[in-house]
């Protein structure tokens, strides 16, 4: 099925406008189901999600792919913070103008996350029932698990003294304190090292869409945010989950931890290697499964 791909910009709180692409299947005459969709940690719509929205478009889907605010072509400041409870709140007007787009059958929306985003979906899963599917794709499950594996313990004294710091500054008026989402350099401070995450972000965007760097305080709200606690109240929501057998960066037993508490309906896919696989060798397998879940269940 052919589709139309629009830039639009819709308001959330604020006063802030979010950027997003709306993919539009050719209809005749009929409200079609929808999916609303968002990139993970620092992530934009550039990041190697817009080929999945089009799979959903093919097949019939009115498609809603926004950038989070502070990120990509969307407003907010600061630019590149990343406070999870603000992006779900975002995420909620996504959905609501969606409701008010005559294409769509407001009764027929689905949402798929990513990593970070992943995350998010079942939040959003398990708090929002205009929601009828939900994908959940490589998600983060628990941050203070997460951090306690990813900073060494010898390092963490440092690490809430970099917080402090940070957050005396801003009370005197300073702009939060930024550090690097990736560098190959493990001793300068970065969100990730990991060679896999450095080639995922460094990926070609087009010139001024993206930017190698976040607030510190997206570091400890990450280290704060928990969305695994919600994955039992997605029931009766149907939950898709898309675990990778090797994840080291939404960690793989975490994911199937969670999905152990989970109730039904719900649906296990495993792929081979990484986090960045369903983008990658694994994206057939992984588009594919969250196709057939939103053909299931809108």
């Amino acid at each position: 099925m052919t589709f139309t791909k629009e830039e639009i910009r819709f308001p959330v709180e604020g006063g802030v406008e979010l950027a997003a692409w709306l993919f539009v299947p050719e209809q005749r005459g009929t409200r079609l189901p929808a999916i609303t969709m968002a990139h993970g940690y620092g992530g934009t719509r550039y990041h190697g999600i817009e080929p999945i929205a089009e799979i959903f478009a093919k097949a019939g889907f009115v498609v809603l792919l926004h950038d989070h605010r502070g990120f990509g072509d969307s407003g907010g400041e600061p630019r590149q913070d990343i406070n999870p409870w603000q992006q779900i709140t975002d995420w909620r007007r996504a959905i609501s103008w969606l409701q008010d787009r005559p294409e769509v059958d407001e009764s027929r929306i689905g949402l798929w996350g990513t990593s970070f985003a992943g995350g998010h979906a079942i939040v959003l899963g398990a708090t929002e029932r205009r929601l009828k599917a939900i994908v959940s794709q490589v998600p983060t499950i628990d941050g203070h698990a997460a951090g306690l594996r990813r900073v060494t313990p010898e390092a963490v004294a440092a690490l809430e003294a970099r917080f402090a710091a940070d957050d005396r500054a801003q009370l005197h008026g300073e702009a939060p304190a930024m550090q690097q989402i990736v560098s190959e350099d493990a001793s300068r401070p970065s969100t990730y090292s990991a060679a896999d995450v450095v080639s995922f972000y460094l990926q070609p965007v087009p010139d001024g869409v993206w930017e190698n760097r976040v607030t510190l305080r997206s570091t400890r709200w990450a280290r704060m945010y928990s969305p695994g606690e919600y994955i039992e109240r997605v029931s009766p929501t149907p939950l898709l989950m898309v675990v990778a057998e090797h994840d080291h960066t939404a960690a793989t037993d975490l994911a199937l931890k969670a999905y152990e508490r989970a109730l039904e309906p719900k649906r296990l896919v495993m792929i081979k290697g990484g986090h960045f696989d369903p983008y990658l060798g694994e994206f057939e397998t992984a588009s594919r499964a969250a196709l057939d879940w939103f053909k299931a269940h809108l």
